[in-house]
């Protein structure tokens, strides 16, 4: 059996762990990220990489796979824009390849979180699966008759930015209405925050989760009270589903895939995400009344996905 080292870089820190060829993680460590210094970061997942292979020195590795945060090129070299790492044009690749002298691969984080559920999680068995990761904001990756589309310069689906609301809510990324806005994370709160303002009473069990102020509802306050069947935080995740089961419907127009998978933090709150989602996206599909309409699921292997779906695309 081959084994790989996964790399999962993120905002705020660097995992790697051992993986078999059948997507088992034996081992993980962690490292904080450095910001904004290329060979920093290298110098982190070199070290990363280097203790594995001391823990288990009787497993050969044969490759290294990074999903990283950010833009990658079509070669899976180059970052070529990751602001949250504070990098632009990093020729990461090679950068790492001088330090652990295995043959290495660079690739998206979503991208390969997605490739993790089609191999071996939610989407086992599917060959056309569109991914979509409800966190801070929106990720997507696209996978077409058993295949990762990454587009011609490699930074095919990043769904959270196309526009569902001509000249809606300013984004990060420079326009205005991306989908993002509206159906990530960051909206979940701002519906939570609104809710406040507007309906303090109905707000008051977020509010207390939070300790008392308004201002400070975050994301896990919601979902703890939404399970509990609070009302105000059910409604919350009824905007937010409707405007996800509203772009899922799009992408069903355009990529006509047999299965949605749901992933990031959001995705935590289970059935209560996922009902509205799924009554959402069967009113506004385009040919509902004769279509087959793709399944809609929750991504299942969290945050393990990322270092298992950049080991298995390094393996292949």
């Amino acid at each position: 059996m081959r084994t790989t080292i996964g790399v999962d870089i993120g905002g705020t820190k660097v995992a790697a762990g051992i993986v078999d060829s059948d997507g088992r993680i034996g081992d993980v460590v962690k490292h904080p990220t450095p910001y904004g210094d290329g060979e920093a970061l290298a110098d982190v997942v070199g070290r990363a990489v280097a203790e594995l292979r001391e823990r288990h020195t009787g497993a050969p590795i044969s490759a290294i796979g990074v999903g990283t945060a950010g833009f990658v090129d079509a070669d899976r070299a180059t970052i070529v824009l990751g602001a949250n790492l504070g990098l632009a044009e990093e020729p990461f690749k090679e950068r790492l390849r001088r330090r652990v002298d295995l043959p290495v691969v660079v690739e998206n984080d979503a991208n390969a979180a997605a490739w993790a559920e089609v191999r071996f999680g939610a989407g086992r068995g599917s060959e056309h699966v569109v991914c979509v990761t409800l966190g801070t904001g929106v990720g997507g990756a696209v996978v077409m008759n058993g295949e990762l589309q990454r587009g011609r310069y490699g930074v095919a689906a990043e769904v959270g930015h196309y526009r569902v609301v001509p000249f809606g809510r300013r984004c990060g990324c420079g326009n205005h209405g991306c989908w993002e806005q509206y159906a990530s994370g960051r909206a979940l709160v701002g519906e939570a925050h609104d809710l406040a303002r507007a309906e303090p009473k109905r707000a008051e069990r977020m509010a207390e989760l939070a300790g008392g102020d308004p201002e400070d509802i975050q994301g896990r306050e919601i979902t703890r009270a939404a399970v509990e069947g609070d009302e105000g935080a059910l409604a919350c995740f009824r905007a937010v589903g409707e405007w996800v089961g509203l772009g899922l419907a799009d992408l069903a127009a355009i990529l006509d895939p047999e299965l949605f998978l749901i992933g990031g933090g959001v995705s935590d709150a289970g059935d209560i995400l996922l009902d509205p989602v799924r009554e959402s996206f069967a009113r506004h599909v385009t040919g509902r009344s004769t279509r087959r309409l793709a399944d809609i699921r929750i991504a299942e292997l969290g945050s393990a996905a990322g270092i298992v779906g950049a080991a298995d695309l390094a393996l292949r």
